[in-house]
């Protein structure tokens, strides 16, 4: 029995759904999900093992033109993605403008290996929207394959997978086969954490923020993590805190539940808040929270 395996690169632009889908197409919750845009911020790779058959998905960060350091970082990761893909899977939507970031989308055009074009959230228009922009899409990009899907709704996600299983090329795995995901479990401690700030907060906040695991350690019983959550300004810090601390402690409690969901363990977990002036833009902080790319 011929082994397959082959790495299936996703990308788009902010807000598409890419990480719902990717979530779906793995089935761990592994890349965060929040309405607010630009949340995944690394590469995540996520691995599907069955007998004979290897799928190593990455999850790239949403296409932005760069504002600062941070997201010259996160725009090199997606453009890295075109460059070591068996099968780009390329995801829009039906929300936002189809020419949105014309330089990408010509770099897609380019793409020498199968792309796969999910058009989600299709139970947001009627079906005659949805034939024009298939009919557009068609024009766009010739050589894809189209999928219209709703990933929050798991419609047409299993023909999305069985299309990427046929397309895999002939290769031994590329990973252990106990291996779900190459990140660490302190990184969706971070991520976990990030994603409640982003729920939690509003406006310019969750974007000036980052997550550092300062201590995980693990017991029988319980693990003991220690974060300190990085604000780039005072004023930013005291928003984080709130009133008498109680944001601070609804931030921790809806961050444990999820991350002993996640763990499996039952977690002690203390929060900090510190104030590390412009980090976006420092390049040492930059690499202490992995965007050394």
């Amino acid at each position: 029995m011929t082994h397959k395996a082959g790495f299936v690169n996703i990308i788009g632009n902010p807000n598409v759904g890419k990480s719902t889908l990717s979530n779906k197409l793995i089935g761990e919750r592994l890349s965060i999900i929040t309405s607010k845009a630009q949340t995944t911020r690394h590469r995540i790779f996520g691995i599907v093992n069955k007998e004979d058959y290897q799928i190593v998905f990455s999850d790239t960060p949403g296409v932005l033109k760069p504002k600062y350091k941070l997201q010259e970082s996160m725009l090199h990761f997606s453009k890295s993605a075109l460059a070591d893909a068996d099968i780009l899977l390329y995801i829009t939507d039906t929300v936002e403008t189809p020419d949105k970031n014309d330089e990408f989308l010509n770099m897609v055009k380019k793409a020498t290996v199968p792309v796969l074009l999910a058009i989600n959230k299709i139970d947001l228009i009627q079906q005659k929207e949805l034939e024009d922009l298939v009919d557009f899409w068609k024009k766009e990009l010739p050589e894809a394959e189209i999928y219209p899907l709703s990933a929050l709704h798991k419609f047409n996600i299993q023909n999305l997978y069985d299309r990427i299983v046929e397309l895999l090329p002939d290769s031994p795995p590329f990973f252990d086969k106990d291996a779900l995901t190459d990140k660490p479990e302190r990184f969706f401690v971070s991520e976990i954490i990030r994603e409640k700030v982003l729920l939690n907060y509003q406006k310019e906040i969750p974007y000036s923020v980052e997550v550092e695991v300062e201590q995980f350690k693990e017991g029988e019983k319980r693990h003991d993590i220690r974060c300190i959550i990085h604000v780039s300004r005072d004023s930013q810090k005291g928003i984080i805190i709130g009133h008498q601390g109680k944001a601070l402690k609804k931030l921790g409690i809806d961050a444990r539940k999820e991350i002993e969901l996640f763990l499996g363990k039952q977690v002690y977990l203390e929060l900090y808040v510190k104030v590390s002036k412009d980090w976006r833009d420092t390049d040492n902080f930059l690499k202490n929270f992995g965007y050394d790319q």
